[in-house]
């Protein structure tokens, strides 16, 4: 098994602080790396071509004490011969006539200055001393008249070896002073260029979690700050479209919810409050089975239409009966004494072999459209209720009237948000989402729920759904 990679990634930072700060150190390291190569090559030429200068001085030196006029060569004697013949070869052709008083024959110096005389051109050579020290040599050749002679001087390499030790020493110590200064300034300045990013991630942690209105905006940014601001904005944005559609989600549930509910307690209190027959407890069973599975379609309804909602324009596919879902809502509300209900439709509708009313929604959808506006009029009627149905090119018209208080003038802008009352304190329950739910709910499958405001007395609410 490789698990080279996988120690690789283990060790690897895990901040992008640190992962820029080991990129920087790294691409810095390999620039100064191929710098010190290039700086120690360059020194080291320098130094040579500096070796060489001080032998072709020396040479130039002790050509003046060499005599190449006559048929022969000759050395001339000089006042500092001792100090001139330290470290030099004199020839005569191929033919050594001088040569250094420390230097033995067949030394590797003496070899070099051979070879170097027999070539009879300006040239030079390193070669290592006895004692392993280097020496440079180089021939510079002195043509006369009838004669030739070549004069090659040495140089021992030790000290100018020894600079460019010391220059290699340095640029290395340099090298790692600047990798570790580049280090922690990468590390400050990144830290540095990534506090905004923090803050932004806090500020965002923070608003997401509650919702706010607050935003970052792209001013007083750079573009990809302000890049990266957008893209949290929208991404807040769409958290909190998320939150508000959870809460009336909630609130929609809880308010649909209530009057199943509100049944099944107060049958049970009813069955509690006295001996019940066999025919009674059968009755209250079926009663809270019906509530029940009116709070199981409600959830289905809102839950389904929530996903729909969430995903795309929703549809409801399929066709209901109006009549048959109207007379079901208004057999299981319950209606206050003294207010009656009026069911008017058209004639053609209830005669035998007509074709039936029907809305192009679904069965439990209809219920939770019909519902609110049912409750809020037995809720609000003094002595009727009217629901009237009838077909109307391409739709289905619901209208629901009752004869109260009718709706506030300056309440009607607000009828269908979302938790708006006109009076709370009207001594009715209810949280302000019933209406707004039916409307939405409509709206989804392509109808729509309007009031009548020039209707009087009391209110009127129309439902429009197309037709099955």
């Amino acid at each position: 098994m490789n698990h080279g990679p996988r120690t690789l990634r283990r060790l690897a930072p895990r901040t992008l602080r640190g992962r820029l700060s080991l990129v920087a150190l790294t691409t810095a390291a390999l620039l100064m790396t191929v710098l010190t190569v290039v700086f120690n090559a360059v020194a080291d030429r320098h130094l040579r071509h500096q070796a060489d200068d001080e032998l072709r001085s020396r040479a130039a030196v002790v050509a003046t004490t060499v005599d190449t006029t006559g048929p022969a060569v000759r050395v001339l004697e000089s006042v500092n011969d001792r100090l001139l013949d330290a470290h030099v070869w004199i020839y005569a052709g191929t033919r050594l006539l001088e040569k250094p008083p420390s230097v033995t024959a067949g030394s590797p110096p003496t070899r070099a200055a051979d070879r170097l005389a027999a070539q009879g051109r300006h040239a030079c050579a390193t070669v290592g001393a006895p004692d392993h020290r280097p020496v440079r040599l180089c021939a510079q050749p002195l043509h006369g008249r009838r004669a030739t002679a070549t004069v090659v001087t040495a140089l021992d390499l030790t000290p100018y070896r020894s600079s460019a030790d010391a220059l290699l020493l340095g640029s290395l110590v340099l090298d790692a002073v600047m990798l570790g200064c580049t280090y922690v300034l990468t590390r400050l300045s990144v830290g540095r260029a990534l506090r905004p990013v923090r803050t932004m991630t806090d500020q965002a942690a923070q608003w997401s979690a509650v919702g706010s209105a607050e935003r970052f905006g792209n001013e007083q940014h750079p573009a990809e700050l302000a890049r990266l601001g957008i893209s949290l904005d929208t991404l807040l944005d769409r958290i909190r479209t998320v939150l508000r559609h959870e809460q009336q989600l909630t609130g929609e549930l809880s308010h649909e919810l209530r009057t199943p509910l509100t049944r099944i307690v107060m049958e049970l209190d009813w069955s509690r409050a006295r001996p019940r027959t066999d025919a009674e407890i059968h009755s209250t069973h079926e009663v809270i089975a019906e509530a029940a599975r009116s709070m199981r379609t409600i959830c289905d309804t809102l839950l389904t239409d929530a996903r729909e909602n969430a995903a795309g324009p929703a549809t409801a596919p399929g066709t209901t009966g109006v009549l048959p879902v109207l007379d079901r809502l208004l057999r299981d509300l319950v209606v206050p004494d003294g207010v009656k209900t009026v069911v008017e439709t058209d004639p053609t509708v209830r005669r035998a072999g007509a074709p039936a009313l029907e809305a192009g929604v679904a069965p439990a959808l209809l219920e939770r459209i019909l519902s609110p506006l049912l409750v809020n009029a037995f809720r609000y009627a003094h002595c009727q209720v009217t629901v009237s149905a009838r077909r109307v090119p391409g739709a289905v018209r619901i209208d629901v009237a009752d004869d109260g208080p009718g709706v506030p003038e300056a309440f009607v802008d607000e009828l269908f948000q979302p938790g708006r009352r006109a009076d709370p304190d009207d001594g009715h329950d209810g949280a302000g989402l019933g209406l707004s739910l039916a409307r939405r709910l409509a709206r989804a499958v392509g109808g729509e729920v309007s009031y009548d405001p020039g209707h009087r007395p009391g209110a009127r609410f129309t439902v429009g759904l197309p037709a099955g």
